[in-house]
């Protein structure tokens, strides 16, 4: 039985926020994928991916959140960085045009034409077509890339405009109350509650959010994240800090105890494809019509896949957290690791 929807705590309901949708995301059943793994698990997924700006993504969630932070500080310029295939990155160009506000991007490399000359990056086509300024760096190196914000910053202010830094992936507080607020859209679904969710995780934002806002309306569902681009001993320690500075917003304090990490399909890094997320990507297109980015929501599908055929969920109902960020999938990458390798079962029907 899905609990009914409260009021908003007043402590997000006072929380500036600028609205980029309306309504719910799509929740439904994936009954094709459920019968080519074997029917041994109830298979449902939110998409995110179908949030309606610039091809969607769970990131415009945070974005209320951020958005509204900066026009309520005076802000005229959002600035915000990420690697090259970014979805953050091109959500907050989508944003910043809804908003009217400028939007300064800087992308880490290496750059698109470094991977093949005959090719360039779609993310920053698309973002440049939303009306970001786009500095690309010859580097994925965080720290360099740290500098160049710092050094765009200043030079905005000098410029006279009033920038608003948003942080990597958008996490932290004000973005992560976003996710908070997705854990309870899923939980007014006309749809039974999953015991099991399964996401990627890369800055740990959306997975914070999702737990403490299960744990808020009283809900025990599971949240495994999927590490897909920090290691463990980066990522935990942020989304600890994450529900800690959540908790005087949604009044209730998720043990440590809730925070799920699944580092098997991690492969050689961020931005480097594994043949396991490959594959999923294949089956998940054959059986549902449905498109995974190589890279980062591959990677939480590759361990769904993986441990729905373990056999650990049998019986069970699991929700996949689509993220977003098809347009991954025209990016020139890494190739697959060879060691990760699985295969596509045959589909019929």
């Amino acid at each position: 039985m899905t609990p009914a929807s409260p009021a908003l705590p007043p402590a997000i309901a006072a929380l500036p926020r600028f609205r980029l949708f309306e309504g719910p995301s799509p929740f439904h059943r994936l009954e094709r994928l459920e019968a080519a793994l074997g029917g041994r698990v109830e298979l449902w997924m939110k998409r995110d991916d179908l949030l309606p700006l610039a091809f969607g993504g769970n990131k415009l969630r945070n974005l209320e959140f951020l958005v509204g932070a900066a026009l309520a500080e005076g802000a005229d310029t959002l600035v915000t960085s990420g690697r090259r295939w970014s979805n953050h990155c091109r959500l907050t160009a989508a944003a910043g045009a809804r908003a009217g506000l400028a939007v300064h991007l800087v992308l880490s490399g290496p750059p698109a034409e470094a991977m093949d000359p005959a090719r360039h990056s779609p993310a920053r086509v698309l973002a440049e077509l939303l009306g970001a300024a786009v500095k690309q760096l010859p580097t994925s190196d965080r720290e360099a890339r740290d500098e160049a914000v710092a050094v765009l910053m200043a030079a905005l202010r000098q410029a006279g405009r009033r920038p608003y830094l948003i942080p990597v992936g958008g996490t932290g507080l004000p973005g992560a109350v976003g996710q908070v607020l997705a854990a309870w859209e899923l939980l007014d679904h006309d749809q039974p509650v999953p015991d099991l969710i399964v996401l990627p995780s890369a800055t740990g934002g959306t997975q914070a959010g999702l737990v403490a806002g299960l744990r808020a309306r009283g809900q025990a569902t599971r949240v495994q994240g999927v590490l897909v681009a920090r290691p463990e001993a980066e990522l935990r320690p942020a989304i600890e800090a994450t529900l800690e500075a959540l908790t005087p917003l949604t009044g209730s304090r998720p043990v440590r105890e809730a925070i799920d990490l699944d580092r098997t399909h991690l492969g050689d890094g961020y931005g480097r494809r594994t043949s396991a997320a490959d594959a999923a990507t294949t089956l998940l297109a054959r059986t549902e019509g449905i498109l995974v980015d190589p890279i980062y929501t591959a990677k939480a599908l590759a361990a769904l896949i993986e441990g729905v055929r373990s056999g650990r969920w049998d019986g069970r109902r699991v929700a996949f957290w689509h993220a977003g960020g098809a347009p991954g999938l025209f990016e020139p990458l890494d190739g697959p690791d060879p060691q990760s390798a699985t295969t596509v079962p045959d589909i019929v029907g």
